[in-house]
């Protein structure tokens, strides 16, 4: 039989020409760094979980203790000083680390941890995501340079802990995982780290669960047929939330660059914005707008949340960021949009469930420009059920919010309306 002719020949001469152990070695390498990291990272992500719980409960329970809001300003002022932090970047840091290699130091996740939970405990309203990003990020970055990776490879580990932390706090490893790829360049997928980023995330779910944290779920149970008419009703709702989305990010800027204006000094101007928090707090005659607020998004969710609870919620957190005090913007952001769902639902006589949910991703799409990450949020949050109700909501926030961000080291890579590169800033 002639050699040419034998079928074992030719599959061998027809082989794609590749490294096949090369990919096999650089397989098991990531499987080992993602799984360490989602190991550090969530075991750190659960146990700040349970202290911004524990933080949360301590508060509820002893209403006095919001007084303490401007003293814990200034120990949060001086914690940042000590460690020669003296203009924090939050989680722009922590993108631009990835995009130009910017030092990340080994403090950042300590103070993040410390900082947040001082925030919590004493009313703040922020968040707790962005501060887990940004920990997440710092502890991947440094964990990095102690196994001596590449530049190249510092920014994947960098996005694998960004990717378990999120999960970590969340419980949405595939949201966590996307995010950390898609939130640096609007328009370009870090995919290099798509394995790294999935292992950490699954890792630090898992670990995070095992501890005791677990994620957040909301119960969606009513979702009519897809129809023009819901069409209609969704569309609507997605591009008043990208507008409101834009009202939010533009009024936490002005308020972060007002405060410095009027009170240079980072002491005094900590200190007379938690005062400023504390007397609305009282006036406001609730304590529905300090903290995270994950009950009044359960309210939301119910359609008992208050009418104006979106717009006083923007207040609230662009008063305690502006000032200084730590946490994150995220959970804010979904709190606005279930609380926005909720009143559009109460005007037009829609399921409040559904309407909540559907401002919540459309609200998370507009201020971080990642549309595949806030629709992975909805499907993880919510179920399938409801997914042409969320697909359809995504795509209308993400056009419709512009060239909007949170996060002012975000680049938008490719034109939001046209086949175009532009690599522009975000406003």
């Amino acid at each position: 039989m002639d050699e040419k002719k034998n079928p074992l020949y030719f599959i061998i001469e027809h082989l794609p020409d590749v490294d096949l152990w090369g990919r096999i070695r650089v397989l098991f390498r990531w499987l080992f760094l993602g799984s360490f990291t989602g190991l550090v990272v969530g075991s750190i992500g659960a146990i700040f979980s349970k202290s911004i719980q524990i933080a949360t409960e301590f508060r509820t329970t002893h209403d006095y203790i919001i007084f303490g809001l401007p003293v814990a300003g200034l120990l949060i002022v001086f914690l940042y000083r000590l460690c020669k932090d003296y203009e924090d970047k939050g989680t722009n840091l922590v993108i631009q680390s990835i995009q130009e290699g910017k030092n990340l130091p080994v403090t950042k996740a300590p103070l993040i941890f410390i900082s947040t939970t001082l925030t919590h405990l004493f009313g703040g309203s922020t968040g707790r995501e962005s501060a887990a990003l940004q920990m997440g990020g710092s502890i991947g970055y440094n964990l990095g340079k102690l196994f001596k990776l590449k530049e190249g490879n510092v920014k994947i580990i960098t996005m694998c802990g960004m990717s378990a932390a999120f999960s970590a706090l969340f419980g949405t490893p595939m949201t966590a995982s996307f995010m950390a790829m898609e939130i640096e360049n609007v328009g370009v997928m870090y995919y290099s780290a798509l394995v790294p980023c999935v292992v950490s995330a699954l890792v630090a779910q898992g670990i995070s669960e095992l501890l005791g944290a677990t994620g957040e779920q909301f119960a969606v149970n009513i979702v009519p047929e897809f129809t023009p008419y819901h069409a209609i009703f969704t569309g609507v709702l997605a591009i008043l939330c990208a507008i409101v989305s834009v009202i939010f990010c533009d009024i936490l800027k002005v308020s972060g660059k007002t405060y410095k204006k009027l009170l240079p000094n980072p002491y005094i101007r900590i200190f007379v914005g938690g005062c400023i928090v504390v007397a609305l707090t009282y006036l406001s005659g609730t304590r529905y707008y300090n903290g995270a607020g994950m009950n009044v998004i359960e309210m939301a969710i119910k359609g008992e949340a208050p009418y104006f609870a979106f717009l006083l919620k923007i207040i609230f957190t662009a008063l305690t960021l502006g000032a200084g005090y730590k946490g994150g913007e995220i959970v804010p952001a979904l709190y606005i949009g279930a609380t926005f769902g909720c009143l559009y639902s109460r005007l037009f006589g829609f399921d409040p469930a559904l309407c909540a949910a559907i401002g919540m991703g459309a609200l998370f799409c507009g201020v971080t420009n990642c549309p595949i990450s806030s629709l992975f949020i909805c499907f993880e949050l919510f179920g399938f059920k409801g997914m042409p109700f969320y697909l359809l909501a995504v795509a209308l926030s993400y056009t419709f919010s512009g060239y909007h961000s949170l996060y002012s080291s975000q680049k938008i890579m490719y034109s939001k309306f046209h086949n175009k590169f532009i690599n522009r800033d975000t406003m």
